[in-house]
């Protein structure tokens, strides 16, 4: 051991000689399972705090109380129009009636009238706990990927058997097939960006509302 190494050794023990107190416990870090709470739990729990870190509204709501929450929640952010891909499940636009107007992509928009809606309702592949990160692979609930970079508001919903706990355990459920290559978008909350004087700006490249529905049932 050298003499510096040594030196600073016994520079610690010495300061440190006259405690007696017992180290207390490391309390449990966001997202670790307390006593009182399963490890799925506390995934979901961390996946909300995350989402919700980065200024998106996460709203938990049990399956059958979603299609109510998907009309409320495109009528509280004033959404005249949406976008629906044709592979979202039909029962979640049951409470949605003639306001929003109902678009659908097929046949594709022009980029000029997907300017003009100001929402995209979509399903979801997989949620990512540890980052707050909502991952979409585009197919048939998710629609193409224009249709979640142009409408101002997104509305995602995210199944609570679809949120993993990290990037690799996400990465292994977006690649069960190598021959299944689809392009992800990754959301971490809505789109911004900063100038250089770190003047925040959102809507650049993408929806400056994001609502995500965590779905439990």
């Amino acid at each position: 051991m050298s003499s510096a190494k040594q030196e600073i050794l016994d520079r610690i023990r010495g300061a440190t000689a006259d405690i007696t107190t017992e180290a207390k416990g490391v309390p449990h870090p966001t997202g670790t399972a307390s006593p009182q709470e399963s490890p799925a739990t506390a995934t979901l729990n961390r996946f909300a705090e995350a989402v919700a870190d980065y200024e998106a509204s996460v709203l938990r709501v049990h399956a059958s109380d979603l299609a109510d929450t998907i009309a409320r929640v495109l009528q509280d952010n004033d959404c005249r129009s949406v976008i629906v891909p044709d592979g979202v499940d039909e029962e979640w636009t049951g409470s949605l009636g003639t306001a929003p107007e109902v678009l659908r992509d097929s046949p594709s928009l022009a980029a000029a009238d997907l300017d003009r809606v100001d929402a995209v309702l979509t399903a979801s592949a997989v949620g990512i706990a540890a980052t707050g990160t909502i991952v979409l692979d585009h197919r048939a609930d998710q629609g193409r990927r224009a249709l979640t970079l142009v409408p101002d508001t997104h509305v995602c919903v995210v199944r609570a058997d679809q949120v993993v706990a990290d990037v690799p355990d996400a990465v292994s459920r977006l690649r069960p097939d190598p021959h299944d290559a689809r392009p992800l978008t990754w959301i971490s909350g809505p789109s911004a960006t900063s100038d250089i004087e770190l003047e925040r700006v959102e809507g650049v490249h993408g929806p400056r509302t994001l609502v995500v529905l965590l779905v439990e049932v």
